[in-house]
Order: structure tokens, then sequence, then C-alpha cells
């Protein structure tokens, strides 16, 4: 069983940046690939970055690569995501997951995190 927390939410300028983090609990955190998903008013959540279980792999949504970057720290129990270069379109409740193997299918995530509002104005 893994339990997910996010944090680091809020609201920003178009520009400027934000880093998430996702705190989890659970001993076997280190063997979980991290993901993080989004979800904005009247839209299907949507992946925006994942991490493997060893950090060796990042991958990445089309519309944040080479502005969000996703790490994670292993002896924290923590996963992070730093968005640089916010767009008023980054506006979304972000939420981190778990999975047992990389996936950018939202359907492959064991665990789920409650979410954490970003709100980018313009």
């Amino acid at each position: 069983q893994v339990q997910l927390v996010e944090s680091g939410g809020g609201l920003v300028q178009a520009g400027g940046s934000l880093r998430l983090s996702c705190a989890a609990s659970g001993r076997t955190f280190s063997s979980y690939a991290m993901g993080w998903f989004r979800q904005a008013p009247g839209k299907e959540r949507e992946f925006v970055a994942a991490i493997s279980w060893s950090a060796g792999n990042t991958y990445y949504a089309d519309s944040v690569k080479g502005r969000f970057t996703c790490s994670r720290d292993n002896a924290k129990n923590t996963v992070y995501l730093q968005m640089n270069s916010l767009k008023p379109e980054d506006t979304a409740v972000y939420y981190c997951a778990a999975a047992r193997f990389d996936t950018y299918y939202s359907s492959g995530y064991d665990y789920w995190g409650q979410g954490t509002q970003v709100t980018v104005s313009s």
C-alpha cells in the first residue's frame, strides 16, 4: 500500500515557475514508477510526466516537454515536478500516482494522491 500526498500548487503568473512535490508513505516507494497527471475543468485527466523507479528514465507529454522536469529522491520517498515557463493552459489539478511499471496510461497506476491545484494567470 502506498499513500501519496501532493503539495506545492498555487497561483502563478504566466511565465512563472512552481515545483510540485509528492510525498509517499510505504517502504516500497522505490520500487514504483511514478507519474504526474492533470485534469482541467471539463476535460479528461491527461498524462503529464513519469519517471522510472530508478530515475533512469523520464517521460513527458509533448505539451510540457522542455518546460517541466520530473525527478525523484527515493531516500526521501518523494517525487517532484518542476514546472517552468508556465502557461494559462497548464491550469489544472495535478495528481501524482504510483505504478508497478513505466506507463503513460492512467489505468496502469495503482495509487493516486488527492491532487493539488495549479492556476496560471495570463
